[in-house]
């Protein structure tokens, strides 16, 4: 079985205010599950937007967590 791997910019080069799932999962090392857990059970340290119906992580605050937020 062949594994296909998603590729993400670097996290400093991302413009979009919020990114998917997948992409916050890759910027923060958790599995995406994880992230779904956070918005469903609201106990994470971020929470997503939901834009109908689907989960967006908002790109200011994976970058806060993470220590890498521009003055």
């Amino acid at each position: 079985m062949k594994t296909v791997t998603a590729t993400f910019p670097p996290l400093e080069s991302v413009t979009r205010p919020a990114v998917d799932t997948a992409a916050a999962a890759y910027y923060l090392n958790r599995k995406q599950q994880t992230l779904r857990g956070w918005a469903c059970l609201e106990n994470g340290p971020l929470r997503p937007i939901r834009i109908s119906g689907r989960l967006a992580w908002p790109t200011q605050k994976i970058r806060e967590l993470l220590g890498v937020a521009p003055a």
